[in-house]
C-alpha cells in the first residue's frame, strides 16, 4: 500500500493537524517500557505502530534494528523519515502512512510495538493488534503499554475513564494458546516528565504476549 492509496479520514486529518501545529522533539524519547524489554533482545525487525515523533524508532535503530515505523499522520511520517535521513538511519528506518486497519505494512517482525496505541476517534484496535501479531515471526514479541492512569498535562482529564487491563486486552485479543503465550501482564508504576517539564507519578498497563517458536 502507499501513502497516498486513501484518502485521509477525519482521524487522519486530525493527527496530521497536530504534528504540523506543535514543535515536534522528533527522535528525542524513547518510551520507557519499549527500552526495558528490547534492551536485552538480539536485533532484528520491529514494528512500531504509531510511530508519532519516532522516538522508539530512533532507539532501536540505533541499536541495530531494522523498524517499520507507522503513523496515521503524514507530517509525523514525513518528519520521522526527515529525522532518520539526519541521524545517519535511513537505511535502518523505513516510515510508512497507514490509517489502520484500512491499510497495514508488508513484512514479518520480530518485534511488534505498541506504545500507548489510542485515539480521540473509535477505531478497531483489536483487530489491529491481532493483524500485528500474526505479522510476527516464531518467537516474536507483541509489546502493548496502554495509560493506566491520567497525567496532568494529558488531554484527556476525564475522571471516569476506564484504563483497559492487561488481562482485558488479552482477553480481548483472544489469541490461541499454545501458538501464543503471556510473558509479562503488570501494572507498573513509573515517574514521567510531562511537555513542559512537569513531573507526576503514572501507571502503565504492561502486556507481552510471544509467539510459539513452531
Amino acid at each position: 500500500m502507499t501513502d497516498t492509496e486513501h484518502e485521509p479520514t477525519d482521524a487522519a486529518r486530525f493527527w496530521d493537524d497536530l504534528y504540523t501545529r506543535r514543535e515536534i522533539p522528533w527522535g528525542a524519547r524513547v518510551n520507557p517500557v519499549l527500552a526495558e524489554v528490547a534492551e536485552p533482545l538480539e536485533p532484528g525487525t520491529a514494528l512500531d505502530l504509531g510511530t508519532g515523533a519516532g522516538g522508539d524508532a530512533v532507539w532501536l535503530a540505533r541499536r541495530g534494528w531494522r523498524v517499520t515505523a507507522v503513523d496515521i499522520a503524514a507530517a509525523a511520517v514525513a518528519g520521522v523519515r526527515e529525522h532518520a535521513a539526519a541521524a545517519g538511519l535511513a537505511e535502518q528506518i523505513t516510515a510508512e502512512r497507514h490509517d489502520l486497519p484500512r491499510t497495514f505494512p508488508a513484512g514479518t517482525f520480530d518485534l511488534v510495538s505498541a506504545q500507548y496505541f489510542h485515539s480521540v476517534f473509535d477505531f478497531a484496535r483489536a483487530d489491529v493488534l491481532r493483524t500485528a501479531a500474526r505479522a510476527l515471526r516464531p518467537a516474536g514479541l507483541l509489546l502493548v503499554v496502554d495509560h493506566g492512569s491520567i497525567a496532568p498535562w494529558s488531554w484527556n482529564q476525564d475522571p471516569d475513564t476506564h484504563f483497559p487491563t492487561p488481562q482485558e486486552v488479552a482477553a480481548e485479543l483472544d489469541l490461541p494458546s499454545p501458538e501464543w503465550s503471556v510473558l509479562r501482564a503488570d501494572i507498573p508504576r513509573r515517574v514521567a516528565t510531562g511537555p513542559r517539564g512537569e513531573i507526576a507519578t503514572v501507571t502503565d498497563n504492561v502486556l507481552i504476549l510471544q509467539r510459539a517458536t513452531d
